[in-house]
């Protein structure tokens, strides 16, 4: 292995090319046509398609970038709480998916059109006023919808502050070269950490944990962040790969940072997803109390199951053998082809988090498990399995505006933190 450079000169190695401005223009078109094509599929009537599907999909394309967004964002803030200098040099990739919690919020806009005119019940069911039984009462000083729109507000302006503050700073350090600017962030990390984890647990319990009311668990929060890992470090690894292909960042990222980049996405985004995920489902099974098991009962019994089982070997099993290997870390083309499976997992694992519904009467009239599951298997118990175009339309739509927003960020700012004051480690970094 060659010497690496101990500092860097920006050139035009280190900015984003015509290709990638022409990537982010044909990701806009994506974006407005998929989300324009699954509206009048929706709203048309089209191929089974009804506005509260719609809605609902949209909410699983939204939590499926905004986890992204969020794990790109937990990163940056990590290597600057750790003081990290192995990753000065691809931290700017990160802040590039970051910058876009700066204008995710615009994608939240219909939830608050849909409550304002009093139609959140098509979405969150305890919204409906007809929809009442004690239980929800029980929980109405929290779940109401004037406190639910504070809520949202506030972990937007945290998603926004957070992210105008890091990548903010980070991109002034690149004119100014002020090492200060590293040290002011490192002071105030660990006050957005606080806000960062706060905000990501209360908004999983309010968009996604309360799509089922009746339902609860604490570890609800740390799931959806384990979720963020692996979305965000799958995509890392496609943008760098995308950007090699460019000529871009050659020097900057090298198989070193490869390995990290893999090891990060086997630890956080498929290790510690597992365990998250395991460590809840066997608390309640193990527990077996009937209000705790009917979050399951939809997704392991009926049509549902196999996507199931899809998480069970496509999200962990056979990512986790392929990535043992560091060989398997430092070869750029394995390692993102293993980054895109992630990334269709981590749409999957969203999806499964979303739209399996069980009716309440269809619990009650169920005597036990066989003749549950006996019933969705045959499609005499409704389980919510509706998949529709509708769904892969806004989930192709949705990364159309996340790929166009980091195009566009990158635009404006160099690929890599040249004057970061520990660029020279990142730059002579190797693993052991």
């Amino acid at each position: 292995m060659g010497h690496a450079p101990k500092s860097i000169t920006l050139g035009e190695e280190h900015r984003a090319g015509p290709e990638i401005r022409a990537l982010g223009s044909k990701a806009s078109v994506v974006g407005v046509s998929g989300v324009a094509l699954a509206a009048i599929l929706s709203f048309g009537g089209f191929l089974g398609g009804s506005p509260e599907h719609f809605f609902k999909s949209w909410l699983f394309a939204f939590l499926t970038i905004l986890t992204i967004c969020m794990g790109s964002l937990f990163f940056v803030m990590i290597q600057h709480a750790t003081k990290a200098g192995w990753s000065a040099s691809i931290r700017r990739m990160a802040e590039h998916v970051t910058s876009n919690l700066q204008w995710i919020w615009i994608l939240f806009l219909p939830f608050f059109f849909l409550v304002l005119v009093g139609d959140g019940g098509k979405v969150w069911h305890w919204m409906d006023p007809a929809h009442v039984d004690p239980i929800i009462e029980g929980k109405a000083g929290f779940l109401n919808v004037p406190f639910w729109t504070v809520r949202a507000v506030i972990y937007f302006v945290v998603f926004f502050a957070a992210s105008k503050f890091f990548v903010g700073t980070s991109v002034a350090q690149d004119a100014s070269g002020d090492p200060r600017l590293t040290l002011k962030m490192q002071k105030w990390v660990p006050g957005f950490i606080v806000l960062f984890a706060l905000s990501l647990t209360f908004a999983a319990f309010d968009w996604a944990m309360s799509l089922e009311a009746h339902w609860f668990s604490t570890m609800f929060g740390v799931n959806l962040l384990a979720m963020s890992f692996c979305g965000f470090f799958s995509l890392f690894c496609v943008m760098t790969f995308v950007v090699q292909r460019q000529g871009k960042m050659l020097n900057e990222v090298t198989q070193e940072h490869w390995q990290d980049m893999g090891k990060l996405l086997f630890g956080l985004g498929i290790v510690f997803h597992a365990y998250i995920g395991f460590s809840q489902y066997m608390l309640i099974w193990y527990a077996n109390i009937p209000e705790e098991t009917t979050w399951y009962l939809a997704r392991v019994a009926g049509p549902w199951a196999p996507w199931m089982w899809f998480l069970v070997f496509g999200h962990f099993f056979v990512p986790f053998v392929l990535l043992l290997t560091k060989h398997t870390k430092r070869c750029k083309p394995v390692m993102t082809a293993i980054a895109v499976w992630m990334l269709l997992a981590h749409a999957v694992d969203v999806y499964l988090l979303i739209m399996p519904t069980v009716p309440a009467e269809a619990l009650a009239n169920a005597s036990d498990w066989a003749d549950f599951a006996a019933g969705a298997r045959s499609g005499s118990i409704d389980v919510g399995y509706q998949p529709q175009l509708t769904d892969l339309l806004l989930l192709i739509g949705f990364f159309g505006f996340l790929v166009s927003g980091i195009c566009r960020s990158m635009t404006k700012a160099p690929l890599v933190a040249a004057r970061d004051p520990r660029i020279s480690e990142a730059l002579a970094f190797e693993n052991m």
